[in-house]
């Protein structure tokens, strides 16, 4: 990987010294990224020990910690602490697998190119983008002999695309073995910030909360017949289709019995999310459950009345309401429809930041800051690893600039955006101890 030139600034405290340094070094930045891009690991298969590989040689210069951790060893993750001047540590999470894509639906070379001012390539802006300011960051502390003011914790995971184990999950599961092991130390960390990608359309955003969900699955007994005698059966697919519309008649139009603590995410969820979707349609995302039919099967031939059939809904409901109420209400619902029962169904409850907490306000004061802009504080439309985060008791939040091409083809991201993600996360830790100290 490309080596940072450029004579390192005094010794200082804080994040000022390693943000400069991160914009004096900018082409580097932009060579490490590339550098990143040009390692395959889309998921499925989701191979990370090449760029596992590749990101401990560019550390091994460097006076940080570095431990590979992995339960499928084809799937690593890599672990680096740097020492700070307090016993808080801040985690930084990223993970180093893409989806995968069709090379021949690409202008642009998908194993990295630059165009000018903007890089491309799968993973540009999901998220191998911000792993590579994540890193940088890194080696900003060590050129310019910076201690953060707090102890630093980076993940670089596998196994996100897919929802797998083998990534963030066999980290947090690893708490449960030595305590002393530095592969547990994850779960000492009082605060992460995770490189997704949290922009749109020129917005930027930190995000502090995710969505609960309900996946169901509904299963349809009918009686089979002839196609030409449909009255001398039951139509299973008709049953199961009844089924989904008296679901969405009875909870779609429900609205959300939502907390006065989450109210102040959806109001600027909602208006984050208006100028895209329109006012109307953002505020329904979040004050009504979403319910999406996912799988439809049933019947194999025109002519045949159909004996079974079978569905999968998505139900997705804001933070703060009562996931489990609503499941029994769901099962309370299709008990009432004949013919059909709930084959199987996982949950999850959504989760939340303080909107004003010390995590919240460092980061978006920090981006408004570097960025000129404002900075909406807002709830992700789903859910993923910062949910698991949440869950296990670290407070988390999502932030990267970027741009909306995640999983698209010709993926990219400005050369802007990867700098500036840099100097965010280099002035993060100073910026957070400060709001710790205020409390």
């Amino acid at each position: 990987m490309a080596e940072d030139t450029g004579a390192a600034p005094p010794t200082a405290t804080g994040g000022e010294a390693p943000a400069e340094y991160v914009r004096t070094n900018r082409e580097a930045l932009v060579s490490l990224a590339l550098d990143l891009l040009a390692v395959e690991t889309s998921n499925p298969p989701g191979d990370t020990r090449e760029i596992v590989a590749a990101i401990e040689r560019y550390l091994d210069p460097l006076p940080v910690d570095v431990e590979r951790f992995a339960v499928d060893p084809a799937k690593a993750n890599l672990l680096v602490r740097v020492p700070g001047e307090s016993d808080r540590t801040l985690l930084y999470n990223g993970h180093l697998d893409t989806v995968p894509f069709d090379a021949d639906a690409w202008t642009r070379d998908p194993l990295g190119e630059r165009d000018d001012d903007r890089v491309y390539g799968r993973g540009a802006t999901d998220m191998k983008g911000a792993v590579a300011s994540m890193l940088f960051a890194i080696r900003a502390f060590a050129a310019t002999d910076t201690e953060p003011p707090v102890d630093l914790l980076f993940a670089f995971v596998s196994d996100e695309e897919v929802g797998g184990d083998a990534g963030l999950p066999a980290l947090l599961d690893a708490g449960a073995l030595d305590a002393e092991s530095f592969g547990a130390d994850i779960l000492d960390a009082d605060a992460c910030v995770i490189g997704e990608p949290t922009c749109e359309r020129g917005r930027h955003s930190v995000t502090v909360a995710d969505r609960g969900s309900i996946w169901l699955t509904l299963e349809a007994a009918g009686e089979a017949a002839h196609g030409s005698r449909p009255t001398l059966g039951v139509n299973a697919v008709d049953r199961l289709y009844d089924a989904v519309e008296t679901l969405r008649d009875r909870f779609g139009s429900e609205r959300l019995a939502i907390g006065a603590e989450t109210e102040p995410i959806v109001e600027e969820s909602v208006a984050y999310y208006a100028p895209s979707m329109g006012e109307a349609a953002a505020r329904d995302l979040f004050r009504y459950p979403s319910i999406n039919l996912g799988v439809f099967e049933g019947g194999d031939a025109v002519n045949a009345v159909p004996g079974s059939a079978r569905a999968e809904i998505d139900v997705r409901l804001t933070a703060g309401v009562d996931t489990p109420e609503v499941l029994a209400r769901i099962r309370e619902c299709v008990a009432d429809c004949e013919g059909i029962t709930v084959a199987d169904a996982s949950w999850s409850v959504g989760t939340a930041e303080d909107p004003d907490g010390p995590l919240v306000e460092a980061v978006a004061s920090t981006a408004a800051d570097v960025t000129g802009d404002r900075v909406f504080r807002r709830s992700a439309t789903g859910g993923g690893d910062a949910k698991k985060l949440r869950n296990a008791g670290i407070s988390t939040v999502e932030f990267a600039l970027g741009t909306d091409t995640l999983h698209a083809p010709d993926e990219h991201v400005p050369v802007d955006a990867l700098v500036g993600n840099a100097v965010v996360y280099a002035r993060l830790p100073a910026a957070w101890r400060t709001e710790i100290d205020r409390e």
